[in-house]
């Protein structure tokens, strides 16, 4: 279910999902998607980022700040890492789906790893 108001994506917080309500429609995780940075829907399901990073150590870091963010918002990502790379891929696997918290938590992760929403 979309939640629409004024404020920006980065400024909610997530919502626990207990299920029981439907992904995103296209037209609505659309919408959605204008709103984060360099992120993309792959196959309607899920959404996903790739960062290059300098070395390991610079993944290393991206994960656990990454990371950090998930704990605060009890939302949580899958993350690879490997040398000049990490990437993070986020959906809502109680509607197996996107929900407006994916988003939001997108929307976190570019603040705190990129500076933007």
């Amino acid at each position: 279910m979309l939640v629409s108001n004024s404020m920006k994506l980065h400024e909610k917080s997530c919502e626990p999902c207990r299920g029981g309500i439907p992904a995103l429609a296209e037209a609505e995780w659309e919408s959605l998607l204008a709103e984060v940075e360099g992120w993309e829907v792959l196959q309607g399901h899920h959404l996903e980022k790739k960062w290059n990073c300098v070395d390991f150590a610079e993944a290393l870091a991206m994960t656990n700040l990454a990371g950090a963010v998930c704990e605060e918002q009890g939302h949580h990502a899958d993350f690879e890492l490997g040398w000049g790379r990490f990437s993070a891929r986020i959906w809502t696997h109680k509607v197996d789906g996107l929900t407006e918290a994916d988003f939001i938590l997108a929307a976190k992760l570019n603040l705190a790893l990129c500076g933007t929403e």
